[in-house]
């Protein structure tokens, strides 16, 4: 195996913008910023609680495919649209990362679609 290689979702999204779920360079792995979109059903679900849980469960996947899993996550980047949602979302996250917890950076921002509401960005490195 390549010290460097690239995992897919099957995105559409990922071949029009060039890029990757993930890229596993050594032991790092880098995962695209990930919404809550259920890749089986092409739906998003209602609500930032659902989607961070759907998003993370994506991230999940990816990393598996890699030979890791959330708890080799290192770093999170959360983006939100609502400031409203940044509470909920961080119990979740708080629920998902024990000891030792990834470093974190939360904004507010535009997304790409309206019923978006969160996107989780990761890197993980495997142990």
């Amino acid at each position: 195996m390549a010290d460097r290689w690239t995992i897919s979702s099957g995105s559409k999204f990922e071949e029009l913008a060039g890029y990757s779920r993930a890229v596993v360079d050594g032991e790092f792995i880098f995962v695209s910023g990930t919404v809550g979109y259920d890749f089986q059903t092409g739906e998003i679900p209602e609500g930032a609680e659902a989607q961070t849980r759907q998003a993370l469960s994506n991230i999940a996947h990816a990393l598996a495919q890699a030979g890791a899993t959330l708890k080799d996550i290192v770093r999170v980047r959360v983006f939100l649209t609502r400031r409203e949602d940044i509470v909920p979302v961080s119990r979740i996250l708080g629920e998902t990362f024990q000891e030792p917890r990834p470093t974190n950076t939360t904004v507010i921002v535009t997304l790409a679609e309206e019923a978006m509401r969160v996107e989780l960005e990761v890197t993980a490195l495997k142990r």
